[in-house]
């Protein structure tokens, strides 16, 4: 198992996080818990999506995160006549050397930004799942890796449905989270007002940390340490998503992995080389509720998915531990399961 060089890594990784937390807080005011979860998916080597209404800063999010960090950026503008080979690339005969010659499409970058995903056809919205989970594109019978670190940001507005097509679930299992910026308050508005008034903050956003920082600092995240009863708890709050009665589409075992990933870098933010409990039930919701459906029931009834997930919160047993450092941290002593219920975040 790799480990943290003592403290080190962590410094480094504090440092770094820190650099990019504050430029991308620079341009989105009043959300730091959004900035956080992007930075989380980000070290957990996942994907994330930007679901809210419009105007609340869905891209401005994707595009101050990806310039922020010195890396090869790409927008897609999903569109109803976007074809798949524009976004993985085509074989094009050349005349002078009478062979193929690939042309690589905008998936072919470290961070890529897919404005309005659910606008573009089911079609074209498949020509990202190969990318997604495998990192590499297959065309043409050849196989191409992407780069490192690769993270797709996709936005999507839930409320406008004219001209749009839903994300089918094997699309949405693929981002390990889903945020929501929401409305700022009253405060953050009005400083937004005297930021982006005039000239807009990207203009000025300058790269604070190398992709190969980055590339380190995801190697640092897997190091961080996940005990016995952490990785059981993990397990029990998705399965208890599989037989819930107001749902009728579970997490699946990729959410199980997902939401693992996510709380080591979780740990790893708070300057901590092991995962608690505390990391798996913080991010739960972000990372659990997009995958789940429910049922026609639970809708009539307005129940949410985040509800459900939130209850599985509450219900599920959270390992006992008498030392956290020991019980959940290193591994040593740790007593195991317990009943006591869970805390409330």
């Amino acid at each position: 198992m790799t480990t943290y060089d003592d403290r080190a890594s962590l410094t480094d990784l504090t440092a770094v996080v820190e650099r990019v937390r504050s430029s991308v807080e620079g341009v989105i005011e009043g959300k730091p818990e959004v900035v956080r979860l992007s930075l989380t998916v980000l070290l957990a080597e996942g994907h994330l999506l930007i679901e809210d209404v419009p105007g609340v800063g869905k891209t401005m999010l994707a595009k101050a995160l990806a310039r922020s960090i010195d890396c090869s950026v790409r927008r897609i503008q999903f569109t109803p006549d976007l074809l798949p080979s524009d976004i993985t690339g085509v074989s094009i005969w050349d005349q002078q050397r009478r062979d193929f010659e690939f042309k690589p499409g905008a998936i072919f970058a470290q961070v890529v930004i897919g404005d309005e995903i659910n606008r573009a056809s089911p079609k074209t919205q498949s020509a990202l799942l190969e990318s997604m989970e495998e990192r590499q594109v297959t065309i043409d019978g050849k196989t191409y890796e992407l780069p490192s670190p690769f993270m797709v940001v996709a936005t999507q507005n839930p409320v406008e449905m004219e001209g749009t097509y839903p994300l089918p679930e094997a699309q949405r299992d693929r981002f390990m989270a889903r945020v929501s910026v929401g409305y700022p308050s009253a405060e953050a508005e009005l400083q937004m007002l005297d930021v982006h008034g005039g000239v807009s903050p990207l203009e000025d956003l300058q790269p604070v940390a190398h992709a190969h920082e980055i590339v380190k600092l995801v190697e640092a995240v897997r190091g961080v340490h996940v005990s016995e009863p952490v990785r059981r708890y993990t397990v029990d709050l998705v399965a208890a998503t599989r037989s819930h009665p107001d749902l009728r589409l579970g997490a699946s075992p990729r959410a199980t992995l997902h939401l693992l990933r996510a709380a080591k870098a979780s740990a790893a933010l708070s300057g901590r080389e092991y995962a608690l409990p505390d990391d798996v039930q913080a991010l739960a919701v972000a990372v659990l509720a997009h995958r789940l459906l429910p049922t026609a029931q639970a809708q009539l009834n307005r129940r949410t998915a985040e509800q459900v997930v939130q209850e599985i919160v509450q219900r599920t047993p959270v390992p006992a531990a008498a030392g956290r450092p020991n019980g959940f941290g290193l591994g040593r002593g740790g007593p195991g399961y317990g009943q006591q219920p869970p805390r409330r975040l």
